[in-house]
């Protein structure tokens, strides 16, 4: 579990201290992508720590949520409608929703622990 977090670390880290600059009009797309690409970060933690993750799965829901997210905000566009709206929401919602998931195992496993511990004890 702590190399994808570590890998997101270290992307975050050389991505600030490059200093690139992206273009003001490509930054709605790369900010959908991140948006999207985080979601799927998330959800292969928590396949990690369900003991179910695939790298098929998780690389084909990476790239395609990545590729469907930029689509989505280049049809918006290509519309003139704002539908980068309705990604945030969807990536949002399942971003804090996968979090949320990750948060309550890691608390079950300690309470867990902290039960056994406590039982040996008596």
């Amino acid at each position: 579990m702590i190399a994808p977090i570590f890998g997101l670390l270290c992307g975050v880290f050389i991505g600030v201290a490059s200093g690139a600059v992206i273009p003001y009009g490509y930054s709605g797309y790369v900010a959908m992508a991140i948006l999207a690409c985080l979601d799927s970060v998330l959800g292969g933690i928590y396949a990690i720590l369900q003991k179910q993750f695939d790298l098929k799965v998780f690389a084909s829901g990476f790239f395609c949520n990545g590729i469907l997210a930029v689509g989505l905000v280049w049809l918006g566009n290509q519309l003139n409608m704002n539908l980068s709206i309705a990604a945030v929401v969807v990536f949002g919602s399942r971003i804090f929703n996968n979090f949320s998931q990750i948060r309550r195992f890691l608390l079950n496993k300690t309470e867990k622990k902290i039960i056994v511990f406590t039982e040996k004890e008596e």
